[in-house]
């Protein structure tokens, strides 16, 4: 089996450990506080977290199905009463799928989308930095994903010369000056503001 390319593929695992490490500090009393994402409650955003790992996680494995096939926007994700337990073991169980070579081969589907499996393994690292970000802020939380994830971030929410004002996923770029940090640069690209606090 060639080895050579399997080094150009992201590493999910510290991404996935950066969010599950959110998860005891997480109140029962703040799931309905506001979160970055308008949309969405600190519950909502939770629910969403298991459901993205979860489609993730079947994506790299090529196993569609009600997972891979459901458009994540069409309804308000679904908080179930385990999801201290069931979250962490999805993170878990998505970062070591996406360490099989064949989850990046070929096309694989997420949210209703059939895509390259070498970009949707990349997208599914940056919506993991991006709402661990969400999380963290929402709940009060330091929040210090590595330079290695913001670096996959950055790359799939640049955007494109000829659309400066968006970015790939997410709304328009908030603009943040050249010289912030790069977790700073990668918020504003998703369409978030890096300075909001709940209340905001």
């Amino acid at each position: 089996m060639d080895t050579t390319s399997q080094t150009s593929y992201p590493d999910l695992h510290p991404a996935a450990r950066a969010v599950a490490q959110l998860i005891d500090g997480v109140d029962d009393a703040r799931l309905d506080d506001p979160t970055p994402c308008p949309q969405y409650a600190v519950r909502e955003l939770l629910g969403h977290l298991v459901g993205l790992s979860t489609a993730f996680r079947d994506a790299a494995r090529k196993h569609f199905g009600p997972s891979t096939n459901t458009d994540p926007g069409s309804v308000l994700p679904v908080l179930d009463d385990d999801w201290r337990t069931v979250l962490p073991q999805r993170l878990d169980e998505l970062a070591e799928s996406w360490t099989a070579p064949t989850a990046w081969d070929g096309d694989t589907q997420a949210g209703g989308i059939t895509f390259p499996a070498a970009i949707a393994g990349r997208v599914a690292l940056n919506e993991l930095v991006i709402h661990g970000w969400d999380l963290a802020r929402a709940t009060g939380q330091e929040y210090a994903p590595e330079e290695a994830s913001l670096e996959v971030s950055y790359g799939v929410l640049k955007p494109a010369d000829d659309d400066p004002g968006r970015g790939g996923l997410f709304g328009p770029v908030v603009e943040v000056p050249e010289n912030a940090p790069q977790l700073e640069r990668v918020v504003g690209f998703s369409g978030r503001r890096p300075d909001w606090q709940p209340g905001d």
